[in-house]
This record gives structure tokens, C-alpha cells and sequence, in this order.
């Protein structure tokens, strides 16, 4: 005659298999899910490159067009300002350190990215001497958030594991991987606000030379202010 099994040790084996199963289907819905956001990632990734480098190839054939014409070619100004703070505390008056802290500047080396508007601007200039910004290039953008780039969640600092970081606080905004969050801020799109404050402000280090004398406006020789497309030189030194 058989071994007799307990009938709550088959209810027990029953509800464990039951478990697995769904376990099982649960993994497979998951890398299903996965795959076609990864499939659809890639495809974005894809599409940007080329808009980039058709927006590439158009101003070099606006600046033929022009030099052939006998003209210089202006390039339009850029809509994107990437702002970092040189000085620290001392000798800072109230407003500024009110202006700093609402750009998100509140620490030396505090790197963020800026909507290039009239409001910023005025903020910028009055606090000048503490700053040194400019307009960066898609290069410089894409090293700052695939390098030094941490997104606020519950606001706390995570660093980008993987995309899911994104998808969780910027899907609804149709910002699901790194190099949409990348499109938005570079190319200051309808979502640049919520993409911006994502960010956690970037820390960088103390720039591979030093500083020149940050005392004095870049126009005199120094450190502060704008400084145009040369900041992303200064950016590339301190990443």
C-alpha cells in the first residue's frame, strides 16, 4: 500500500505550484513590458540623431549660403543656458543668496540647466560674480546627464540605473529613457520645466587647471559671468 499524503500537504504543494505559476507569468508579462519599451527607446534614440544632424547640416549650408553671398551668416541664440557656481558664501548679500538658491545654486561647483528667458537672464546678471554661464552644445548636455546625472525622486538623489528611474516620475510627460530626458533639455521643449527640476543639480569638480581669478568678469580676463559657447570648455574640464 502507498504512502498516505496529508491532505493539508497537498493544499500546501497546490498553492505553491499556483504561486510559481503566477510568479512565472508575472516574469514573462515584466521582460515582455521591457522589450518593447527598450525596442521603442531605441528607435527614439535613432530618430534624434538624425533630427541633430539635419539641424547640423542645415546651418553649415546657411553659412555657405551667406559666405557666397558676401554675408555673415548669425546664428540664431541659443535657448538653452547652462549656469555653475564658482563662488562660495563670503561677501554675499541676501538677494543673492536668494537668487542662487532659486536658480538651485547652492553650493560651490552646483551645475543646473536654465530656459534661456528674459526673467532668467536678469537673475543671472545679478548674480553674476558668483557664476559663470553660457550656452551649452548637445555634446556637453549629453556628458553632464550620462556622467554626473542623479534625478529627484521623492526627492531624494538616485542615481540613472536604468531608464525605470525616468519612466517613474517623467512617463506621463512622455519622457521614458535618457536620451528623451537629453531631447527635452537640449532642445528646450513644452516639458523642459518638469524635465529641468528632474535633474538633481549636478556636482562637478574643481576645473582640471584651476580657475583663472574668479574675481574678475570673463570680458576682463576672470572666471564669472557668460562666457558664451566658451563654457563648454569649462564644463568639460570640471566633469
Amino acid at each position: 500500500m502507498g504512502e498516505v499524503i496529508p491532505e493539508s500537504v497537498l493544499k500546501k504543494r497546490a498553492t505553491l505550484a499556483e504561486l510559481k505559476a503566477k510568479r512565472e507569468e508575472h516574469k514573462a508579462k515584466v521582460a515582455a513590458e521591457r522589450k518593447v519599451k527598450r525596442s521603442k527607446a531605441f528607435k527614439r534614440a535613432e530618430q534624434y540623431v538624425k533630427e541633430y544632424k539635419a539641424a547640423e547640416n542645415d546651418l553649415v549650408r546657411l553659412k555657405r549660403v551667406a559666405k557666397s553671398e558676401g554675408n555673415l551668416y548669425v546664428e540664431p541664440e541659443s535657448k538653452l543656458i547652462v549656469a555653475t557656481r564658482i563662488r562660495g558664501i563670503i561677501g554675499i548679500s541676501p538677494k543673492v543668496r536668494k537668487i542662487l538658491q532659486l536658480l538651485r545654486l547652492r553650493q560651490i561647483h552646483n551645475t543646473v540647466f536654465l530656459k534661456a528667458n528674459k526673467a532668467t537672464i536678469n537673475m543671472l546678471r545679478l548674480v553674476e560674480p558668483f557664476v559663470a554661464y553660457g550656452y551649452p552644445s548637445l555634446k556637453t548636455v549629453r556628458e553632464l546627464v550620462y556622467k554626473r546625472g542623479f534625478g529627484k525622486v521623492n526627492k531624494q538623489r538616485i542615481p540613472f540605473a536604468d531608464n525605470s528611474v525616468i519612466e517613474e516620475v517623467l512617463g506621463k510627460k512622455d519622457i521614458i529613457c535618457v536620451e528623451d530626458l537629453i531631447h527635452e533639455i537640449y532642445t528646450v521643449g513644452p516639458n523642459f520645466k518638469a524635465a529641468a527640476n528632474f535633474l538633481w543639480p549636478f556636482k562637478l569638480s574643481s576645473p582640471n587647471g584651476g580657475f583663472k581669478r574668479k574675481l574678475l568678469h570673463f570680458n576682463e580676463g576672470g572666471d564669472a559671468g557668460n562666457r558664451g559657447a566658451k563654457i563648454n570648455a569649462l564644463i568639460k574640464r570640471m566633469i
